[in-house]
């Protein structure tokens, strides 16, 4: 039983709990993105380019082997550059995003730690109330 306690501690520690839920939107955040690069940004650029679809461009290394009835036997080796450079651009944009949602977090934190904070007033000392004493006897006289 011990070690599932353990386990039930570290397991809802607010790190890893946080963590998770960062993966998960990661994720989804990731599938977001890729979408909106290959349906929305890619197709214009490919536009531009002659008609070009990017996940379309690859280097044929070895054809593909057909039998009598145009049945592909054994796939063709490509080295498929257009998937790379799909994968490039959804990493610059995903990586940019991460960046600004950084940058703008760290400037809340900044204005956070700017506000100013009250600083306590030490109390007198012994001496200092003996002082003030003896001082207000010497004004009365």
């Amino acid at each position: 039983m011990k070690l599932i306690d353990e386990f039930k501690t570290f397991a809802m520690r607010g790190n890893v709990v946080d963590l998770a839920v960062g993966i998960i939107i990661g994720g989804a955040f990731g599938r977001i993105v890729s979408s909106f690069v290959a349906d929305v940004i890619m197709p214009p650029i490919g536009l531009l380019l002659g008609g070009v679809k990017f996940t379309d461009l690859q280097i044929i290394l070895k054809d593909p082997v057909l039998d009598a009835s145009g049945k592909v036997l054994q796939q063709a080796v490509s080295i498929n550059y257009g998937n790379f450079i799909q994968t490039v651009v959804d990493f610059i944009i995903i990586a940019f995003a991460i960046f600004m949602m950084v940058k703008g977090m760290n400037s809340l934190k900044r204005k956070e730690i700017v506000a100013p904070t009250e600083v306590p007033v030490p109390l007198p000392t012994h001496e200092e109330l003996l002082l003030r004493e003896i001082r207000d006897i010497l004004k009365t006289r």
